[in-house]
């Protein structure tokens, strides 16, 4: 599960940059591109730039192959969509020379190519590590935690593996994963800052789990906004969360026990109205 869960995250770290690669070179010859599609993830986007992925391919794009490569993503047949890109694609700017822009734009389809086999690839490897972190003894001990969702829970429970005596404190698991902060005092001076030295996939996954449990757990919420009240910037707030949620999740992994939210926020009067992970 940890190959699984490592190799997912490096795949979609390699197609993010492949897209960052497009992004740029459709701004050098293509913007229209871009404003047709914002978001170059959205299936659409790729399937429809392979069709068009020069201005002058965009001019020669009908209706109805727009509208057949809709439907192969899964859109609903919606003929004001279909104007709507075309207008966008074929609007008109400024134009490279020809033989640049065949140039460009065959760089632009190898690009586009590329992106949607990643794409296929990324999503492989997702139905892999859902599979396997379904199969795993402490799955559902993990997945109960709110805001923990089949992959994201995944990558946590890899990076902290299923030895209940690895972290034999929850502070040294705070540590490991750097959302233990780290003091510094020298005479009247103290001074506190984050931990550089840490598991750095272990920290981001809290970081997106911390994230994600505040519109799913009414205490984490509030423990969010106390810290923010308190002079807490956004990321030291959610580290501060993340903290106190890896704690939680140390005591259920070494007891054996799935997420309780009137347990793990005993202090807070509505901490058992959300249990959703």
């Amino acid at each position: 599960m940890k190959a699984l869960a490592r190799q997912h995250q490096e795949a979609i770290w390699a197609w993010h940059d492949v897209l960052n690669r497009l992004r740029s070179l459709l701004l050098e010859f293509y913007p229209q591109a871009l404003v047709a599609f914002p978001s170059l993830k959205h299936k659409a986007a790729i399937e429809v730039l392979g069709l068009a992925p020069t201005p002058t391919r965009a001019k020669a794009l009908t209706r109805r192959r727009l509208a057949a490569a809709l439907h192969r993503c899964g859109r609903r047949n919606d003929p004001t969509l279909v104007d709507q890109l075309l207008t966008a694609l074929r609007a008109d700017g400024l134009a490279q020379p020809p033989a640049v822009e065949a140039a460009l734009g065959t760089a632009a389809a190898q690009l586009i190519a590329v992106a949607k086999t990643m794409s296929t690839g990324v999503n492989e490897l997702e139905a892999a590590l859902r599979a396997a972190f379904t199969e795993h003894p402490q799955a559902a001990i993990v997945a109960s935690a709110p805001g923990l969702g089949p992959v994201l829970a995944a990558r946590v429970l890899a990076e902290i593996g299923d030895d209940p005596t690895r972290f034999p404190t929850a502070a040294a698991l705070r540590c490991y994963a750097g959302t233990a902060p780290v003091t510094k005092a020298s005479g009247r001076s103290r001074y506190v800052k984050a931990r550089r030295v840490r598991n750095k996939r272990l920290g981001d996954a809290c970081h997106w789990w911390a994230f994600a449990t505040l519109t799913r757990s009414p205490a984490a919420r509030t423990h969010y906004d106390a810290r923010r009240a308190a002079g807490d910037h956004h990321n030291a707030a959610l580290r501060n969360l993340a903290n106190k949620l890896l704690g939680k999740l140390w005591w259920c992994l070494t007891h054996g026990l799935e997420w309780d939210e009137t347990t793990a926020w005993p202090d807070h009067p509505r901490g058992a109205l959300s249990t959703a992970a």
